[in-house]
């Protein structure tokens, strides 16, 4: 199955403390259906002391559901579909406007 977001893709949160904020793509966790977003749904993770690392309170990304984002074309989100091209290649198209995504 093609992924329809993809890392690197700019995306439009639809739901949740963060609705309507743009962000983009650090990574996609396929198996769980979640992404990670830059600057999006930080969390506080209290962090124990170790040899290496200093304890304390530390700021992370956490994980987002995959339906909670949508593809940003013009700062609007839209639904990816997938096109044929002439020369045989898949390629993304957002529905909002039929523009190719990558490719």
């Amino acid at each position: 199955m093609a992924a329809k977001i993809k890392k690197g893709d700019k995306v439009v949160v639809l739901a949740g403390k963060h609705r309507g904020e743009e962000a983009e793509v650090v990574a996609v966790m396929p198996q769980e259906d979640r992404v990670l977003l830059k600057g999006v749904n930080i969390v506080a993770k209290h962090q124990r002391q170790t040899a290496t690392s200093r304890g304390g309170i530390v700021r992370e990304e956490a994980p987002m559901h995959i339906s909670n984002v949508a593809l940003s074309v013009g700062g609007k989100p839209s639904r990816v579909g997938f096109k044929k091209l002439d020369d045989g290649r898949k390629v993304r198209v957002a529905r909002r406007t039929g523009e190719v995504i990558d490719g």
